[in-house]
């Protein structure tokens, strides 16, 4: 049996004439750059998520603007994990801050919330918490430990547009959050694209600006900006997807449920906890955890998987604060513990029970060869 990690291409296909009419319609108004279509797909979004949007070129973009908009510069510091895509302390670093690192929880990879009152300085102006592999982490609880010590609090939402924080959607409870659309994303374009949330009228503003060159109007220059736009093509795109987003969560959860089901038996798992509709994840990754007793075996156990037609990866292999550019000398046992476990298998809303059996039956079968 050949399962795909991530299948676009059945999702497409389920969806052909609605995507196709879509980009079509584009091709036939040879409106490419900030087309009508734009617009239409900021206001869907505005009106899920219940805050303002503006569609940017990608999530690192995304993150860049949103720090840029906020005031982070030179000699701030900004709190975050370790355990995250690149882009997340890449973008700290580019505006001139420094990134310090926080620990994360093992129950759901996100920062802890009980490790930040140790980490605050004078020079603290943030928390950038990761919304990571679908699921938020307490939103609510970081407000107000921004509102005790006077920061601002950003969502890193790649992972979880239409994720819930305690009855919340992730975009709508931080100062401003960001999203991204790559194609393998819960709700991803056919390209790169992005997102910024925000129901801070300056922040808005301001992140509306330096997303378009700084400019207040044609050739009017008020700040130092970037270009970076959502691409027609792709808002097109993320229209008719959007239409079926609601769909595909409710099968996300119930993957996730059945994984959970035919994997519990195993004491050298442990499986991702399945939240509340509350506190709902969208699956952006299905990440166990191998027992520290198998752990030094990962390598074959992703082999045999891939040798029976079942992809597997890593997220993420190697923490931020280890590799050189982005040193830092930090302790972060839960986050060093993890990277050290973390085995991703095949998420998406069209996998059938019979190949969540089927994979959850090959895993068990190589850790009994290990």
């Amino acid at each position: 049996m050949k399962i795909n990690f991530i299948d676009l291409k059945k999702q497409y296909l389920k969806n052909k004439k609605a995507i196709d009419s879509a980009i079509n319609g584009v091709l036939d108004d040879t409106n490419f750059i900030l087309g009508n279509q734009v617009k239409e797909f900021e206001e869907i979004s505005e009106e899920y998520t219940g805050s303002k949007c503006i569609g940017v070129a990608n999530g690192t973009d995304a993150l860049f603007i949103a720090l840029k908009s906020i005031g982070i510069g030179q000699g701030d510091e900004v709190i975050t994990p370790s355990f995250t895509w690149v882009s997340t302390v890449e973008t700290i670093k580019m505006t001139g801050a420094r990134p310090v690192y926080v620990d994360i929880k093992s129950n759901d990879f996100n920062l802890d919330e009980e490790k930040i009152n140790s980490l605050i300085t004078s020079k603290t102006k943030a928390i950038m918490s990761v919304s990571i592999f679908g699921r938020c982490p307490n939103l609510k609880k970081l407000k107000t430990i921004c509102e005790e010590h006077g920061l601002l609090l950003i969502e890193d939402a790649a992972q979880s547009y239409g994720a819930k924080s305690d009855g919340s959607l992730s975009c709508s409870i931080a100062d401003i959050s960001t999203t991204s659309f790559f194609p393998a994303k819960p709700l991803g374009c056919y390209g790169d694209g992005g997102a910024i949330y925000s129901n801070n009228k300056k922040f808005f503003e301001e992140a509306s600006l330096i997303a378009r060159h700084g400019q207040s109007g044609r050739y009017n220059y008020l700040r130092v900006g970037v270009n970076s736009r959502l691409d027609t093509i792709q808002a097109a795109v993320l229209i008719e997807k959007h239409k079926i987003f609601e769909e595909e969560i409710k099968k996300r959860n119930s993957i996730a449920k059945f994984y959970e089901e035919n994997l519990l038996e195993s004491n050298l798992i442990t499986t991702p906890e399945v939240p509340n509709e509350e506190n709902r994840s969208v699956w952006a990754q299905y990440t166990i955890l191998l027992d520290n007793d198998i752990k030094e075996n990962r390598q074959f156990i992703m082999e045999y998987l891939k040798s029976e037609g079942i992809p597997s990866a890593l997220y993420y292999p190697v923490l931020l604060h280890k590799t050189n550019i982005y040193k830092d000398e930090c302790t972060l046992p839960v986050s060093e513990d993890v990277c050290d476990r973390v085995l991703s298998l095949p998420m998406h809303p069209y996998l059938e029970k019979d190949e969540v059996e089927e994979i959850s039956y090959l895993l068990k079968k190589a850790i009994s060869e290990v």
